[in-house]
Formats: C-alpha cells, structure tokens, sequence
C-alpha cells in the first residue's frame, strides 16, 4: 500500500485552490473597480487607458472590491501593529466576539445533550419535542436576533448573555440532531447483550449508548461552534454595538470601508476555522483514549 504523501496528497491540492482563487479574485478587482477610476478620469476631462487604470485599481481607498493584498496589509496593521487592548485592535474585537461564542457554544452543547437524551428515552418527547426542534431552524436569524435583544433588555438583561443566547439558539440544533442519532446508533443485538447481563437503563445509557455517541457528538460540535460564531455576530449587529466583529462589519458598512469590512470577515473565518480545529483535537483525543480509531 502506497505511503501517503503529505505534499501532494493535502498541501499542493490546498495550494492550487488557493491561487485559482487569487487569479479570479484580483480579475474580478480590475473589472468591478475600473468603472469609478474611469468616472474620475471623465470628471476631470482627461483620458485614461488601461495600462494606468490597472495599477490605481489595486490601491483604491474606498474600492468596491479590495485586493488580497489590501485585505492583508489592513490585517496585519489592526493585528500586529496594534495594541490589543485598543479599539481599532482586531484581536480586542476578535475576544468579545469569541467570549459571546464560547458561552453561547456552551450553553447550547449542554441543552443540546440533554434535549437528545430526552427524546431518546422518552417516547412523547421524541414525538412532540424534535418536531419543534426542527421547526425552530426555520426561522431566519435576522428576524428573531433583534427580537431576542429587545425582549432582553426589556427586562433588564444586556451585555454578553442576548449575544451567547443568539449563538445557543445556532448551535444547539446540530447537537441535537446529532446526539440522537449517535445515542440510537447501537445496535439491537448489543443492546440485547446488555439486557442479558440484567443491565439498568442508565448502566447501558453511560456503557453503550454514551461511548456510541461519541463520533457523533464531535461531528455535531465542529458544526456547532462554527454556526455559535456566526449567531454571536449577528447578535451585535442590531445592539448597536461598539464591539465585535460584528460591530466592525457594521461599523465599515456605515462609512464604506471595505478593506475593513473584508479583514472582518477573514478575521472572523480565521477565528472559525481555528475554533474547529481544536475541537478536531480533542476529538482525537477522546477517541484515542477510549480505544477508537479517531
């Protein structure tokens, strides 16, 4: 059996994606920003030809769509050349976003298992509850986050916890769905096993239906906490908050600025896709401690 070949099996495919997004990117920043440099040129009277049109439309201030480099270099001055703890600093904004995110991620994994656990042993749950689970989802986040906030505040509950209930309300679904079926997953021959060994309801809960759920468990959560990121952002965005990432997006929307908007949103993909990772971590982890291939 042939080795695998970390070069050309993951970096090289990852790497060739990567510039074919370049590529079509800086096209699609000459194309959607050469309409204003010739709208200049014209208010001035002068002529201008593509030669000079495609270097100012790398440089823009305000540009429709900014170039990677741009989107890079606004990165890497609110990152690196910043203090923290200042309010330009994208890492300041990046920690009140996460903060909303973990507490939401967390209170959503712990209503998440519980839920599943319920309708798994409880018929009427199973029958009433997950239809309402479903349907739930199917209200766009838009419209019930200013509703969330506002019936929040109303009764005197502001701050971190309307943003992490916002994320909760994302995040618990995928657990759900994903705890039922991992805790359904055993087979009725191994529970036949159990009842033969006179096994308790909760003895087969936490020996086989628990260490069952397990892969299931981790799938839901890598899903979960990426979507508790999205729910704590969009919970900024009708706050009026000062904060965030979602308070800089919008902030940039207000005043045209995207390079800001667009370093928000890689800030925010980044912040995500580190979130997932860890919880890949510890999926190996656990999996590995409990015997399993991970």
């Amino acid at each position: 059996m042939e080795k695998p070949n970390l070069f050309k099996d993951r970096i090289m495919p990852v790497g060739v994606i990567l510039l074919v997004v370049l590529a079509i990117w800086y096209v699609a920043v000459v194309f959607l920003n050469t309409p204003f440099e010739r709208d200049t040129a014209a208010r001035a009277g002068t002529k201008i030809t593509f030669s000079e049109i495609l270097p100012r439309t790398m440089f823009q201030q305000r540009p429709v769509l900014p170039a990677p480099h741009q989107v890079i270099a606004e990165i890497w001055n609110t990152t690196f050349l910043m203090p923290i703890t200042s309010k330009r600093s994208l890492v300041y904004h990046a920690w009140i976003t996460l903060s909303a995110t973990l507490l939401g991620f967390g209170i959503g994994t712990v209503l998440g298992i519980l839920l599943a656990v319920g309708i798994v042993h409880n018929r009427a749950m199973d029958r009433s509850l997950m239809p309402w689970v479903i349907a739930s989802q199917t209200i766009p986040i838009l419209a019930i986050a200013p509703m969330i906030i506002v019936v929040l505040n109303a009764i005197g509950i502001s701050g971190l916890l309307p943003k992490a209930l916002i994320s909760t309300y994302l995040s618990f679904f995928p657990i759900v769905v994903g705890m039922v079926k991992g805790l359904r997953s055993p087979e009725q021959i191994q529970l036949d096993l159990m009842h033969t060994y006179y096994a308790s309801p909760a003895q087969t809960f936490w020996k086989l239906r628990w260490p069952s759920s397990m892969p299931y468990l981790f799938a839901s959560l890598k899903v979960a906490i990426a979507i508790s990121l999205v729910g704590a952002i969009v919970g900024e965005l009708p706050t009026g908050a000062v904060s965030g990432l979602g308070a800089r997006l919008l902030a940039g929307s207000y005043y045209g600025q995207t390079v800001q908007i667009w370093s928000a949103l890689f800030m925010a993909a980044a912040l995500a896709a580190t979130l997932v990772i860890i919880v890949g971590f510890a999926h190996t982890a656990v999996l590995k401690r409990m015997g399993m291939k991970p």
